[in-house]
């Protein structure tokens, strides 16, 4: 296992606040057993991880398979408490036969609704659990197998019905029991199956054993990523469109800068088999898009929700590689990144809406759940609520009700430690078990929303605010992995060494760094 790192500890930025197949149960079983075959894994006793005293998990007695270390004292326990809880949303949550991981969880108004991005981060979250003790590396093993399997032999076509994806793509969401498309309004997605691909790779780069079950990981997870007919969603070239549906035909709106379809042009780019440009004029396009500006006291790439400036960097080390747009400007993605998540504090500590609890400590604007579709008066004044909704707050658009989403906080631990870290547990210290139990943080709260009886998702605890109750597989993908690349740089440095990574990095323009040493 490894050994935590020194973190890295970029220096401070000046800051002024202001400014399908059905998986029948003899073929599921067969699935598991080849796995467990091909990983030479038996069943292992499992050291459950102690519940967190004051929490909801505290007082449940049951106990999860999960095992946990002990981490070295210059990494802060929380951090390695909530990593823990997080890695069980997918190893808990996931259908061991086939790998699919809940969109979100415990609702239960979609039945076996599953995402293929959370897919993805589930994959990428695997490795993570070997190397902290949470998981041997023989089970992951078999649950990365069943995951890849399904997915390489589930069937493709145009049908709109009983099949899982076409031309090497995949279906945003897929029936968790089934496998199969989701419903006729479920599309065929670009970046949800780059977000999947993405968590393959990070497999195909960890399993490096000369076993027969880590030896077939490495191929379907090729397979996988050649399969991608990235020139089929190209119908206004070079850009690449937001996905397809068989009804219907190609979608009517691209994917362009600045946003977390970062992850999918590079895969795209790197592509041997059908990429989407033979050069970089699909990069080219997508940064041609960006808003540099000038935001609280920060200059940066704008992107109001603060997902967008995460995701590609769950897997992708921004720092000291540049394209030229960043080369332009002097700074890096890392970088940019940074500043995002400092300016979104300076918002917070503004708080111009006058918002409750947000501040120094309270802050982080993203894509999230929210309590209700409805206005009503706050402070003397009409206000908009929404539930789930692309809350964010930038130059280009503010959209903030008093929502605040825990992930945005966390998944910005590697690049502004020095923020991030405290705001994740002042959010824990401060609203305990309404907030934070078995898997981590639930996603999304509002102080501001005191309303009872008008909240139609989550729940409103008096006095002090709207709390969700559902977890959500986007935002725990990031937690995991970005605890790792602050701990350790683990993903980072798994996918440096991913020839198709580099291939995407080096076609979309990128050099420097880490990127010119690379094979």
């Amino acid at each position: 296992m490894m050994e935590d790192r020194e973190p890295f500890m970029p220096p401070e930025p000046n800051v002024s606040p202001g400014g399908t197949r059905t998986v029948r149960p003899f073929f599921a079983g067969l699935l598991a057993c080849l796995a467990l075959a091909a990983c030479g894994a038996a069943p292992q006793p499992v050291r459950s991880v102690s519940p967190a005293v004051g929490t909801a998990e505290a007082a449940d007695p049951r106990t999860h398979a999960v095992r946990r270390r002990v981490v070295g004292a210059r990494i802060d326990p929380f951090l390695d408490e909530l990593q823990a809880r997080t890695f069980r949303y997918f190893w808990d949550l996931a259908n061991p036969a086939n790998g699919l991981v809940p969109d979100r969880w415990p609702d239960g108004a979609l039945p076996n609704f599953s995402s293929i991005a959370a897919v993805g981060f589930g994959l990428t979250a695997y490795p993570i659990g070997v190397e902290r003790g949470f998981v041997s590396r023989a089970e992951a093993c078999d649950r990365v197998l069943a995951t890849l399997r399904f997915f390489a032999n589930a069937p493709q076509g145009p049908e709109p019905t009983g099949r899982t994806g076409y031309k090497g793509f995949f279906y945003h969401f897929l029936n968790s029991t089934t496998g199969a498309r989701y419903g006729r309004d479920v599309e065929l997605s670009t970046i949800d199956t780059a977000l999947l691909l993405a968590g393959a790779l990070a497999c195909q780069s960890y399993f490096d054993g000369d076993n027969p079950g880590e030896v077939e990981i490495r191929n379907l997870a090729d397979a996988l990523y050649r399969a991608a007919d990235w020139s089929f969603m190209q119908p206004r070239p070079p850009l690449i469109c937001m996905g397809w549906y068989p009804e219907r035909g190609l979608h009517n709106l691209d994917w362009h800068g600045y946003d977390e379809a970062m992850i999918l042009y590079i895969l795209a780019l790197g592509s041997p088999t059908h990429p989407a440009s033979p050069d970089a004029s699909a990069w080219s396009e997508f940064t041609r898009t960006y808003v540099w500006s000038s935001w609280y006291g920060q200059e940066y790439v704008a992107f109001p929700p603060l997902f967008g400036h995460q995701f590609t960097q769950v897997w992708v080390d921004g720092r000291g590689i540049r394209d030229d747009y960043m080369h332009g400007k002097g700074i890096d993605y890392f970088e940019n990144t940074r500043r995002a998540a400092y300016a979104q504090r300076a918002y917070a500590m503004a708080n111009q809406f006058g918002w409750a609890g947000v501040g120094a400590d309270i802050w982080g604007v993203t894509a999230c759940d929210g309590p209700a579709d409805t206005t009503l008066t706050y402070n003397g004044t009409p206000r908009r609520f929404w539930t789930y909704a692309g809350r964010g707050a930038g130059a280009t658009f503010t959209l903030d009700d008093g929502t605040v989403a825990p992930t945005g906080a966390a998944a910005s631990i590697p690049f502004a430690p020095e923020i991030a870290i405290p705001a994740v547990k002042a959010m824990r210290d401060r609203y305990g078990d309404d907030l934070y139990s078995t898997y981590g943080f639930l996603d999304a709260f509002n102080p501001s929303f005191t309303y009872e009886g008008h909240a139609t998702a989550g729940r409103v605890v008096p006095g002090k605010g709207w709390f969700d109750t559902d977890y959500l597989g986007l935002d725990q993908g990031p937690i995991v992995a970005m605890i790792e690349n602050y701990r350790s740089g683990f993903v980072w440095a798994l996918m440096r060494k991913n020839p198709y990574i580099v291939a995407g990095l080096r076609r979309a323009g990128f050099a420097g760094g880490w990127l010119d040493g690379a094979p």
